[in-house]
């Protein structure tokens, strides 16, 4: 009897655990789906592959988008009337954020960017009036660029005259410009800049034509600081002998086709390619902010592009005191006295 008894007490117990575990609340595992995200650049007329800010900007967007494991597409603009809809596209396939590519699109930007308030927008050289939370334009220090490619010439010039082919006489183009001067005349005060704005940054023959003049007066380092206006005045620079630098791209592979330019001396280059990479950072780490980004020396936003051909023409000592000056501006030790 007793042991029927503890044979009882044995299968009550198992059956009661037994029990537990089947009934017992389960704990519940909430899976976490985090949502695709997309990003798309519209081009300015021109290629992804094209040398130029469409390239950069998209380096910078393929960066982000390996970094950050985004979907990234571009669309490549065949014709200005295209932006809006260019724009428009990548909105209405659900894009998180789109970049557009030169100041020429900033208007179709700012305009889609109000219909589509939920995705955030980025424009490289874009300046809004009235910017709205979901627009970042990116902007760039011109005149500490204009500053760091003055500094050169004057370390490179022989004839103490040196000279700039300016585009439009607008904001950036004036601080090019007078970062230039500024940049020259740290070096050498007694420095003379020759200067000129041409009212088109589509006139190669008259930036080659103001070139020319200034060659003539003694100009041995000419900087062309205004698209092919600008360009027109390196292409002189090549033809005359004397040092010639470009400006927002490496101008070796776009003006002079990958060269050779033994007399180029490099390019007062915009980083576009990390302006763009920041934006998308700042997105995805929801850092972003409507409003402007300023890309300086400081954020790696300006610098200057390889000596390429001229390499051996640049001492050790002339290239150390450029890296020194791009440093200081870098950490506001120096600063290029330009206001506007």
């Amino acid at each position: 009897m007793k042991r029927f008894i503890i044979i009882i007490i044995v299968a009550v117990v198992v059956i009661a655990v037994v029990l537990f575990f089947v009934l017992r609340p389960k704990k519940v595992v909430e899976v976490v789906v985090v949502p695709e995200i997309k990003v798309g650049l519209v081009t300015d007329v021109g290629k992804v592959d094209d040398k130029t800010f469409n390239q950069f900007a998209h380096e910078g967007m393929m960066r982000a988008a390996e970094e950050f494991g985004f979907e990234a597409k571009y669309i490549e603009t065949l014709q200005p009337t295209d932006y809006d809809k260019n724009i428009q596209t990548f909105a209405e396939e659900g894009f998180d954020m789109i970049v557009t590519v030169g100041f020429m699109i900033t208007d179709a930007t700012y305009k889609m960017a109000g219909q589509y308030p939920d995705i955030k927008f980025a424009g490289v050289d874009q300046f809004y009036a009235e910017p709205l939370d979901n627009t970042m334009g990116l902007l760039f220090a011109e005149d500490q660029s204009g500053f760091v490619a003055g500094a050169l010439a004057a370390m490179m010039s022989e004839t103490g005259v040196i000279g700039i082919v300016c585009g439009m006489e607008i904001p950036p183009v004036i601080k090019f410009r007078k970062g230039y001067e500024n940049g020259a005349r740290y070096i050498d005060p007694g420095l003379k800049v020759l200067g000129v704005y041409i009212d088109s940054f589509v006139a190669p023959d008259r930036g080659k034509a103001a070139a020319e003049a200034m060659i003539a007066d003694g100009a041995d380092v000419i900087f062309g600081a205004g698209g092919p206006t600008g360009s027109g005045g390196i292409v002189a620079a090549m033809e005359k002998g004397v040092y010639g630098i470009g400006v927002d791209q490496d101008e070796y592979y776009t003006t002079m086709g990958g060269g050779p330019a033994p007399n180029l001396l490099t390019s007062a280059m915009k980083r576009v390619d990390n302006a763009v990479y920041s934006a998308i950072k700042a997105f995805a780490e929801d850092t972003f902010k409507g409003g402007h980004y300023m890309n300086n020396a400081s954020n790696e936003g300006i610098g200057y592009a390889p000596f390429h051909d001229a390499a051996d023409r640049v001492s050790k000592d002339v290239k150390a005191r450029l890296d020194e000056t791009l440093e200081k501006l870098a950490d506001g030790s120096l600063e290029t006295g330009v206001k506007l």
